[in-house]
């Protein structure tokens, strides 16, 4: 898709399709539309009680007056008072649906209020319509969409005045929609297509031609001889083996370095804790944390930004079978901790805790992991915020902030001794599960017990990186956060 910036009268801009916003009082919401010839048109409108008032209103009108537009798309927008960013974002996936709807192959949006900056207006409009135009199809035998797709989007801004700011905007939503768009396909793919071979294949080509980004995976041979038994004894059970993958960003050689772990369960039946079957097929989705951070890893390359970043992905199976780990096995991890491993199913924490030890050896300034990791985080916060568990303040303020910007939301969970103690264990240093009780700030103090000395930061991510229903598929956050935060970080 191509962006471009239109500024001026919004009545003269030459486009298949002017869009233009409507808020409840009937008043329009873009800039530059108090001309005659869309005065006159949302007039008669008004008077005939035909405009689009509340959120997800809409109508079309072909070869319109006075216009240098082709069509005129009017979409309701609610109440003006009411229309943040994320208002906006919705208004924006509206008029892209019914762009796609239209076939038109190019077209201008004059959405914003002046509240909007126009790093704002062009960001979150290019990171919205990319999302609204994301499709994964790539399976399926037929494709239905006869028209054309769209094309070229511009953004109508009140003045020129606000260019570097917009185009600034413009360069920061495409990277961030690329990284995003490659998390939300790497989990939309099935577990057989989506092994710990393929994402290792996948971050190789990503780094390939990149003087900036290297690209190492490490085998279970190589794992083995690090001492990861954590993470191996989630591997035992499945023929598929497992890989270390790690993508490093040097963009300030001596400057600061963040680390990112992403879990990479590419399916997860539980092992010998064997799922129940109804919603089984959707855990090819507990990799979204390797999505995740490979996702901002693209737009990491994309951007080139003067920071160092490097990004560990353990990446495996957990399938039950005759050499699959049992309940009540013991395992040696990494970090020469002992695990007692009560429940098979707690597989994502096993993994996380090698790479998170692995990761040291970058000297990191800052590390955060991000998992689907546990049904508690759903339960506790539902599928809209993140859930994040730190020991750092100010770390928690730089992710919390970086979630607002980028209208990726996350909200702090505690950490502490009357939650870790439930993961005492009689035969091990401490056991993979505890109380169920605050399930999800147990698995956190799980990690927590692997990175003393870290600035550290866990995001579980199980309720927001897919949705489940009749819009099943992945989402690809928390790209927007992490990408946030590493511009935050210059």
């Amino acid at each position: 898709m191509e962006y471009f910036i239109r500024t001026g009268d919004a009545s003269r801009v030459r486009t298949g399709c002017l869009v233009v916003g409507i808020f409840r009082d009937g008043t329009p919401s873009g800039p530059q539309q108090d001309t005659p010839a869309l005065k006159t048109i949302l007039s008669s409108l008004r008077r005939a009680g035909d405009l689009p008032r509340e959120a997800g209103a809409h109508l079309v009108l072909q070869q319109p007056d006075g216009l240098g537009a082709r069509r005129l798309l009017l979409v309701g927008c609610g109440a003006r008072k009411d229309f943040g960013i994320k208002a906006y974002r919705q208004s924006v996936a509206a008029a892209t649906r019914q762009l796609q709807k239209l076939g038109a192959a190019d077209a201008v949006l004059s959405l914003a209020t002046p509240q909007l900056t126009p790093y704002s207006r062009t960001r979150h409009a290019v990171e919205s319509a990319e999302h609204t135009l994301y499709r994964f199809d790539e399976l399926k035998s037929e494709k239905k969409d006869p028209k054309p797709k769209l094309r070229k989007l511009g953004i109508h801004l009140d003045a020129a005045g606000g260019r570097s700011q917009a185009m600034r905007g413009i360069e920061h939503a495409g990277a961030i929609a690329e990284g995003t768009a490659v998390a939300r396909r790497l989990a939309d793919l099935p577990a057989n297509r989506c092994t710990p071979s393929y994402l290792a294949s996948f971050a190789r080509k990503l780094a390939a031609g990149d003087s900036r980004l290297k690209a190492d995976i490490l085998t279970e041979t190589q794992m083995k001889k690090l001492g990861m038994g954590a993470l191996l004894s989630v591997t035992a059970g499945t023929d598929e083996p497992a890989r270390l993958i790690v993508l490093n960003y040097r963009g300030k050689p001596g400057g600061k370095t963040i680390a990112l772990v992403g879990k990479g369960v590419t399916f997860d039946s539980g092992g010998v804790s064997l799922k129940p079957p109804p919603g089984m097929d959707e855990m090819k989705f507990d990799m979204g944390g390797a999505a995740g951070v490979i996702g901002t890893m693209a737009a990491v390359a994309r951007l080139r930004p003067a920071i160092n970043v490097v990004a560990v992905v353990p990446a495996c199976e957990n399938m039950p079978s005759g050499r699959a780990t049992r309940p009540g096995d013991v395992v040696r991890s990494m970090s020469g901790k002992t695990i007692e491993i009560l429940n098979t199913d707690a597989e994502g924490r096993l993994i996380l805790c090698d790479a998170l030890t692995y990761c040291r050896r970058f000297k990191p300034d800052i590390v955060v992991d991000v998992a689907t990791l546990t049904g508690a985080c759903v339960v506790a916060l539902g599928h809209h915020v993140s859930g994040l568990m730190t020991r750092s303040d100010e770390l928690a303020r730089g992710l919390l902030a970086a979630g607002v910007t980028a209208e990726d939301p996350a909200w702090r969970l505690p950490l502490g001794e009357e939650y870790d103690k439930s993961l005492k264990s009689s035969f091990a240093d401490f056991a993979n599960v505890g109380s169920r009780e605050g399930g999800a700030i147990v698995a956190g103090c799980f990690l927590a017990r692997f990175t003393e000395g870290l600035e550290w930061a866990h995001l579980d991510v199980a309720g927001t990186a897919w949705r489940t229903g009749s819009e099943k598929g992945a989402t690809g956050r928390p790209v927007p956060l992490l990408v946030q935060f590493l511009l935050d970080s210059l």
